[in-house]
């Protein structure tokens, strides 16, 4: 049968793209199908994990339905070994087209981000890219909404329909919209790593979920670029959002930042924790850009997030308001992130953190 986006009633079940590199499964799928279970469940369908590579194990492929998947489709060709675009489209979309998924989500990853709107165009359906909230529940996203919104939901006539509510940040994050792909299928999102949280690994499901491989027809013709050598960085990148204990530093550590960066990474060491950094930081060349938390950089949920000199702009705050502890340090006191936080500190980081490193180090 000739596939068309159009015809909604002929797609049914959700799909996660699992992304792996040289054969390990990366965390973001994990938190994908932690939520595709969700989303499955209200729908009453089966959550599906597709896999795209060569040498995956059995083990990696039985383990992603301990996070929820009832099947994985496990597409497997040497063509697949290395991340190419047109290689991974063709599959991807083949797929598609023979299974007629009704949601397929992806990672805001640098794969998913360039994965996602070629097989959008191709399918010819839509895409919402970086989502940080999904719904196919009407009531569950009228609460979504009474926690998030200003919206007087109540008194707000909703359509009751079975449409993936993909919300996402707009303006610079500070509006939040929420778009619907009602007329296309499959509706496809893109959802920013360490937004959603990951269920407990459950042996149960690992053991039951099915295991299918799906042959792919690739061959050279299907790729005008070829990958003649895969180099790594040399450079280790910090690892954010598994990280429980962040020491985030901000503009206020512009009037020393060599020692602002340094009392930031002592008091890290002495708490377990890692580095993070506002945007300003990273825009001033101060710090890497794998340690920005923000809207537009890292969403984190560490047990404790410690706030060096940020002064707290809701792109920032959009990246770590769900941490469990938060405690902010900022010379002025009328400052956002004291808002947010659980303690706060109205005084010059400068002094402040050599005190709570002292404090950290004798109470360990």
């Amino acid at each position: 049968m000739e596939f068309n986006s159009k015809d909604t009633d002929a797609f049914q079940g959700v799909w996660v793209f699992c992304e792996q590199r040289g054969g390990v499964m990366q965390s973001t799928s994990y938190q994908l199908l932690s939520e595709g279970r969700k989303l499955a469940d209200d729908l009453g369908a089966q959550l599906t994990g597709v896999v795209l590579g060569q040498g995956v194990s059995e083990e990696s492929l039985k383990a992603l339905g301990g996070y929820g998947a009832d099947q994985v489709y496990y597409c497997e060709h040497q063509l697949l070994e290395v991340y190419t675009t047109d290689a991974y489209t063709k599959a991807l979309c083949t797929l598609v087209e023979d299974k007629k998924p009704e949601i397929v989500l992806l990672g805001a990853t640098n794969i998913g981000r360039d994965l996602a709107p070629r097989c959008a165009a191709r399918l010819h359906t839509g895409l919402t890219a970086d989502c940080t909230h999904l719904d196919v529940d009407v009531e569950k996203y009228k609460d979504f909404l009474r926690g998030a919104s200003t919206i007087d939901v109540d008194s707000t006539p909703f359509e009751d329909n079975r449409n993936l509510k993909m919300t996402r940040p707009a303006f610079g994050g500070h509006l939040m919209a929420t778009i619907v792909c009602p007329r296309f299928r499959p509706q496809m999102s893109t959802v920013r790593p360490g937004v959603m949280r990951t269920q407990p690994f459950d042996q149960a499901g690992a053991d039951k979920v099915t295991v299918e491989r799906i042959q792919v027809e690739l061959s050279p013709a299907d790729m005008p670029v070829e990958v003649v050598e895969v180099v790594k960085a040399a450079r280790e990148l910090v690892d954010l959002i598994g990280a429980e204990v962040v020491v985030s530093v901000g503009r206020g550590i512009s009037k020393d930042v060599e020692r602002g960066l340094a009392l930031a990474q002592e008091l890290a060491d002495a708490l377990g924790g890692v580095v993070g950094a506002s945007r300003a930081c990273v825009d001033a060349g101060w710090i890497p850009a794998d340690h920005q938390v923000g809207q537009t950089g890292k969403t984190v949920h560490p047990k404790i997030y410690v706030a060096l000199g940020i002064s707290g702009a809701i792109q920032h705050l959009a990246g770590m308001q769900d941490a469990q502890c938060i405690i902010a340090v900022n010379r002025n006191a009328d400052a956002p992130i004291f808002g947010a936080a659980d303690y706060g500190i109205a005084g010059d980081l400068y002094q402040v953190a050599p005190m709570l490193i002292e404090a950290v180090k004798a109470a360990r």
